[in-house]
């Protein structure tokens, strides 16, 4: 699905619905658009934010005929406990098979996600285009999830560090490969300092890291606009490019591995698949 969010081309939810867990989750953009959904027939979003597996969802990648930016469950998290390992496991196949797009995977579960990647999701933790990251809000929660992040097995590591809540002081960025800032946005939102922002993007120049400023926030974000000290700022880590198979290749390499996760999700487990 195409996104206006700033560092993606479109997002992909096999997952929908989540529990908030630390100061970032309390102005959930996510939550306050599926609730306002709650109860009305047929909508996707009828359940409102609760937790839900969505299986039919799970090929939506080879369908699409170019290769994107895709950001992993932008109305969940693929790491919550909730989420079977068996079926993060299907996301993880889905994504190492339809290689020509990068996705972006984001999470709040840093030790799950660490305690993954280092077991059945292994193979694609080793994937350049699957980039992992967790999310950043402040030092009592955010910082601790860079040290599990930094202690997984994987090859593109990424900070999102949205919303901004307070100064996080000097940190390590060892092994991170690229770093998104950005303050908090719709009503209610708590401010951010510029200070804040500039100490980050000074780290990330020191350590030669991607900074990507996404937004100063506000009630009315549009305003404030995305530049900072008089530019924007849309640094990526390095993109391996590769062209996006015939829609006949698509669709047969699709049916392989659905047949198989097909017989998996009927038996309740997770066969072996190939890729």
């Amino acid at each position: 699905m195409q996104t206006a969010i700033e560092w993606t081309d479109a997002t992909w939810n096999p997952v929908r619905g989540c529990v908030k867990i630390s100061p970032g989750c309390k102005h959930c953009y996510a939550e306050t658009f599926a609730e306002r959904f709650r109860g009305v027939k047929g909508h996707p979003y009828e359940q409102g934010f609760d937790l839900r597996l969505v299986p039919e969802k799970l090929f939506d990648p080879f369908l699409w005929r170019s290769p994107k930016l895709v950001f992993v469950n932008s109305m969940s998290d693929l790491f919550q406990a909730g989420v079977p390992d068996d079926y993060i496991e299907i996301v993880g196949r889905v994504m190492a098979t339809a290689e020509w797009h990068t996705y972006q995977v984001l999470t709040k579960r840093a030790e799950r996600l660490r305690e993954i990647l280092s077991g059945n999701l292994r193979f694609a933790a080793r994937q350049q285009n699957i980039w992992w990251g967790v999310s950043v809000e402040d030092r009592q929660y955010g910082l601790p999830r860079i040290n599990e992040l930094r202690a997984a097995p994987a090859s593109v590591r990424f900070l999102s560090i949205e919303p901004l809540l307070e100064d996080l002081g000097e940190f390590d960025l060892s092994g991170i490969n690229w770093v998104i800032v950005g303050g908090e946005s719709g009503p209610g939102a708590r401010p951010m300092r510029k200070e804040w922002v500039l100490s980050l993007r000074d780290q990330c120049r020191a350590a030669r890291v991607p900074f990507f400023f996404k937004q100063w926030g506000g009630v009315r974000k549009v305003q404030k606009g995305r530049a900072l000290d008089g530019r924007t700022y849309d640094e990526y880590p390095e993109r391996r490019m590769i062209e996006v198979p015939d829609k006949v290749t698509c669709t047969s390499v699709a049916n392989s591995l659905k047949e198989n996760v097909s017989r998996a999700l009927s038996r309740g487990e997770l066969v072996q698949l190939t890729t």
